[in-house]
């Protein structure tokens, strides 16, 4: 078998064994937002409370974020892998037998707290497992959840909920993580002893607030605007808190919480603003795109979600199309490609109106789905070019808060734009994200380059 086709066994496995915890997460982060008014009605509250289902959610993922490579050096990969994915577990059982709306936000945030140690921790056990050759083939299989969970979650939590009780939505997570524990424990090996990081708790006290406080003001922000108090004084008090970060992290160097020299590599740093750009024009569109549907189109929420698949088929078809174009083309091309194609599928929604003949809009949303697919692997890729295993971890805090923090800002402006200037401006304003990630896609390196050693956790 000839080498360019042949992945180290040992770095499939544990993409496999990661796969299927991280695709419960993932999906669960977007599967329950069809279900909050199903929710606000049957624990008898507003939707207003009931909208911190998902807002809990959000602000554990943005404590525990940041403090995962501190994690890593003292529990190793694998211990706390499983130790994360057993939170998440526990969380989704207490999920489904909430009682009440405030003990349903709570089981969230347990949810929230093992989601969010998961996230950067998967790409982190690949990128540090993988063989040189290995790692675009193995990032389109780890970026496989991170495409489709905010475009499959919402139609599988349509589905539930048109099949059964809101109580599913969390009991589907079981079987997904009960496999996952198995499969961790039995393919991912033991960790070599490293460097254990003292914790830096300073720079834990600047960052994981100013990450709670940004995702909550901007969460606020579809509320009611930009305007409130309650976007105002969050946003610009958690930009301080992450300002002040950066000043000491540059300061600290490697000893900060999370090392922001792996900024200085141009790869990296182009890659995380591409990863903020495509986290803006993915949960920003979306916002748009089932609300299109809903209030322009007269569908209900599982007839937009389901008229939503093509664009998740054609994100699963292009993820291996675009790791073996990385064999051939540079990983720069492959983004510029892939940015190209979602903003161009995304204009004739600028366009469309409630009259608009569906199935050329499927046909985009199919295109659309093509775009979203091919982008995420060369930009995960090459984010780890030049760094060393202990730069790993940080590189993969630092692109997930940049997805992370660019979904939210991309949802916050798009509902503003929606509200004052309605759907056609909206989405042109997705087309203008892509259109700067196309820019931007030029500094990404040539040829994808290779991380400096191949490990082992």
């Amino acid at each position: 078998m000839s080498s360019k086709v042949r992945i180290d066994p040992l770095a499939l496995r544990i993409a496999i064994a990661v796969l299927v915890g991280g695709v419960a997460v993932i999906l669960d982060s977007t599967i329950v937002s069809v279900a909050l008014h199903e929710l606000a009605a049957d624990l008898h509250t507003g939707v207003g409370t009931i909208q911190w289902v998902s807002t809990g959610y959000l602000l554990a993922l943005g404590v525990v974020i940041p403090t995962v490579g501190w994690l890593q050096s003292h529990l190793g990969a694998k211990r706390l892998w499983m130790a994360a994915l057993t939170v998440f577990l526990l969380g989704s059982v207490l999920c489904s037998f909430a009682w009440d709306a405030p003990s349903l936000i709570a089981f969230r945030v347990v949810q929230g707290i093992g989601g969010g140690a998961m996230m950067p921790l998967m790409t982190t056990m690949i990128m540090q497992a993988a063989k040189d050759s290995d790692r675009a083939r193995l990032m389109s299989t780890v970026a496989l959840p991170a495409a489709l969970g905010p475009i499959l979650g919402p139609v599988i939590g349509g589905l539930i909920l048109g099949a059964g009780d809101w109580r599913w939505l969390f009991l589907v997570n079981v079987p997904l993580c009960l496999t996952g524990l198995v499969l961790a424990w039995r393919l991912i090996p033991a960790d070599v002893p490293g460097r254990r990081v003292r914790l830096d708790v300073l720079g834990l006290l600047l960052l994981s607030p100013a990450l709670v406080a940004l995702l909550w003001g901007l969460s606020n922000v579809t509320h009611g605007g930009f305007a409130q108090a309650d976007v105002l004084v969050p946003t610009f008090g958690g930009a301080l808190l992450l300002a002040a970060f950066v000043v000491r992290a540059l300061r600290r160097k490697g000893d900060a919480l999370v090392d922001l020299e792996v900024l200085r590599s141009r790869p990296t740093w182009a890659a995380t603003a591409l990863l903020f750009l495509s986290g803006a024009s993915l949960y920003g569109a979306m916002l748009l795109l089932p609300l299109y549907w809903q209030q322009l189109r007269g569908m209900d929420a599982l007839a937009a979600g389901l008229l939503l698949i093509p664009q998740g088929a054609g994100s699963m078809l292009s993820r291996t199309v675009a790791a073996r174009m990385l064999d051939r083309v540079s990983a720069r091309t492959v983004s510029i490609i892939g940015f190209v194609l979602v903003g161009a599928a995304t204009v004739p929604f600028a366009l469309a109106g409630p009259d608009t003949t569906i199935w050329p809009l499927l046909v985009t949303l199919f295109v659309r789905g093509l775009g979203l697919g091919m982008v995420m692997i060369p930009i995960m890729t090459v984010a780890f070019v030049g760094l060393d295993r202990e730069a790993v971890p940080h590189a993969s805090i630092v692109t997930r808060i940049a997805q992370q923090v660019g979904g939210s800002v991309g949802v916050a402006l798009l509902a503003v734009i929606l509200a004052t200037a309605g759907f056609g401006t909206a989405f042109w304003w997705t087309v203008g994200f892509t259109g700067v990630a196309v820019l931007l896609s030029f500094v990404l390196p040539g040829r994808v380059a290779v991380v400096r050693e191949p490990v082992r956790v």
